[in-house]
């Protein structure tokens, strides 16, 4: 496991983290630190250091697998869709949330119904709305990071030492200061970001052994990347415009989801839609979380990951850091679901739901990133009519 000393520049990592996400934060400011139990020397770490800066601090350990499953389990829909009393109003005033990410267990969920999954998720989503939003106006930040357990692990069929080695690698844990080593590399990722911005894309072109895409980028897009929201973050991202998403994709890395595991996804998109899905393991559960609203079949996200900034290699069981994938090849991933609207290259904070349907972002309780490391080419169409090559070998053609 981390030793002490690791465990504090991890919690130094996190606090600048959200910082940098939330730039306006400031002292006696609302955080909310959210924790599974086996993270919790970590988030003590946290808790302490935050409190020590002038920080309001709101500290949650999340469920454990059996409370979750009895949850589930024993419910009825109306004890599904409870909201406690003063939620909404905690929220409209949080300027800040740390989730550290440490599962017991991946599996507890499996055989629950899917459909008790998706009640939870579109009765809380006005709540995700409420942070989005608040996020737009510079009010809030956040940022989440994953801490080793034997659970995880085991489902990545690594020793928790190799486990824990890759964490403490790919967040610059093993640097003499891994904040500045952080703020390096959001450097170089700005530089990239602000080189595709520049582009004006049109649409780009994911060509691999399995996956021929297009997507569509829309208009008034700008990448995103490098912000503090995740640690690890090396991808560079936009959300395109859902409505002319077409072609085949293919994700090589397995996943874990509502305590299912799902494998060698496919997904074939016609108009924006995924008409065909399919999954050689766990194909039930994909095809109903993909029903869950309409927006679940739409494309939420595109991003790509430059193998010169990942130090991450192996299959991790955890989105957080296959998502962040360096590799041989890098990685491209899109998410199904909800878009993040901050990619719109205006004043965010004063878009209407009209003006995001209209833009082309996407809406959905749902937003689950699927992963390929495949070695691929990605094209870009510019709105001059020039075709480039965006990315190849790992690499964009910066």
């Amino acid at each position: 496991m981390m030793n002490e000393k690791t465990i504090e520049k991890y919690a130094d990592v996190l606090i600048w983290g959200l910082k940098t996400a939330n730039k306006k934060l400031k002292k006696y400011d609302t955080v909310l630190i959210r924790c599974d139990l086996p993270g919790l020397g970590l988030g003590e770490k946290v808790y302490s250091k935050l409190i020590e800066q002038g920080y309001n601090v709101s500290f949650r350990t999340m469920p454990t697998p059996n409370m979750e499953r009895a949850f589930y389990e024993k419910t009825d829909e109306k004890q599904r869709k409870f909201i406690p009393f003063g939620e909404k109003e905690f929220f409209e005033n949080l300027n800040g949330n740390i989730y550290i990410h440490a599962p017991a267990s991946l599996t507890h969920l499996k055989g629950v119904d899917t459909k008790k999954q998706a009640d939870v998720a579109v009765s809380r989503k006005f709540l995700r709305d409420i942070m989005q939003k608040r996020e737009s106006k510079g009010l809030f930040g956040w940022t989440l990071c994953t801490f080793p357990t034997e659970e995880l692990a085991r489902q990545a069929r690594l020793s928790l030492k190799d486990y824990t080695d890759q964490i403490i690698k790919a967040c610059f844990l093993d640097e003499k200061d891994p904040v500045k080593k952080w703020a390096d590399a959001f450097k170089n990722i700005a530089e990239i970001r602000k080189w595709l911005d520049s582009l004006n894309i049109k649409e780009v072109y994911v060509n691999s052994q399995n996956t021929d895409l297009t997507v569509v980028i829309g208009e008034k897009r700008k990448f995103l990347g490098g912000s503090g929201h995740n640690i690890p973050s090396f991808e560079i991202f936009t959300s395109p415009d859902y409505r002319y998403t077409k072609g085949v994709y293919f994700a090589n890395l397995p996943t874990y989801r509502g305590g299912n595991y799902i494998e060698k996804i496919k997904l074939e998109f016609k108009d924006g839609k995924a008409v065909k899905i399919s999954a050689e393991k766990g194909q039930d559960y994909l095809v109903k979380t993909m029903n869950t609203d309409e927006g679940a079949k739409m494309l939420g996200e595109f991003s790509l990951t430059d193998v010169r900034f990942s130090r991450i290699t192996k299959f991790m069981a955890d989105i957080l850091f296959d998502e962040n994938h360096g590799g041989k090849f890098g990685n491209c991933h899109i998410a199904i679901g909800s878009a993040y609207t901050d990619t719109f290259n205006g004043d965010s904070s004063k878009l209407s739901k009209q003006d995001q349907k209209r833009l082309g972002f996407n809406d959905s309780a749902v937003h689950w990133d699927l992963i390929n490391t495949e070695d691929k080419t990605v094209k870009a169409k510019l709105k001059e009519g020039k075709i480039i090559t965006l990315y190849e070998k790992g690499m964009f053609k910066y």
